[in-house]
């Protein structure tokens, strides 16, 4: 697990927390002795493929795609060859929707980190096959701490909480200085409640066009 030199510094007193190094220990016995996903390497690859201060927009998961090949390090994401799970699927039928785009060829989202998206899960790995399974042992902390020292630290980030879980993080963010987007989770359980027609991509780039600051270009095709 390693973080490249920018959030090193951005998050040196929780990296250098006993809490921390005893998660971190924790996470390389699991890897040691079951099937974890992302790998190993890809851990911390939603950060290290931008730095804090590129930051314009926080998208918070759950937890990491526990099937074969799936998980890349990012939020929502998975690898190319990879079959487009049911969730993606939903917000790229959203995102077509919303701005008009092709729908994305396949379901990798490392254009989207490149331009300042930080694709981020409140548990950043997961067992083979069970869903949820790291819950509690310490990234919850991790990444709370990431999204309010974020949050201190700059102005004029819009943070997107899809789903009940990510709108627990609310209280992480000063809504004076920053957007927060919500709506229910694109999850076919629940986008019928309000994810579809959320329009959020839009929402985002209007957000940042009127604070002067470069928009994202969704489209993936």
């Amino acid at each position: 697990m390693k973080l490249n030199k920018e959030w090193t510094s951005f998050l040196d007193t929780k990296i250098n927390s006993n809490e921390f190094l005893v998660l971190s220990k924790h996470i390389e016995d699991l890897y040691n002795k079951k099937i974890i996903f992302p790998q190993y390497e890809n851990i911390f690859r939603a950060f290290n493929l931008l730095t804090p201060d590129k930051v314009k927009v926080v998208i918070i998961g759950q937890d990491p795609y526990h099937g074969l090949n799936q998980a890349n390090g990012l939020a929502f994401s998975v690898c190319d060859a990879c079959k487009i799970p049911p969730s993606l699927h939903n917000i790229f039928k959203e995102l077509v929707e919303d701005i008009g785009c092709k729908y994305p060829k396949n379901g990798n989202l490392s254009r989207w980190s490149e331009q300042g998206v930080l694709l981020i899960n409140a548990i950043l790995t997961v067992e083979k096959s069970k869903a949820n399974s790291h819950k509690d042992i310490g990234w919850e902390n991790f990444t709370d701490s990431v999204i309010e020292k974020l949050s201190s630290t700059y102005s004029n980030c819009i943070f997107v909480l899809w789903g009940g879980q990510a709108h627990k993080k609310s209280f992480l963010i000063d809504e004076t200085k920053h957007l927060i987007v919500k709506s229910p989770h694109p999850s076919p359980l629940s986008a019928y409640r309000g994810f579809f027609g959320s329009r959020p991509f839009s929402k985002i780039n209007e957000y940042l066009d009127l604070h002067n600051i470069k928009k994202i270009d969704w489209s993936l095709d």
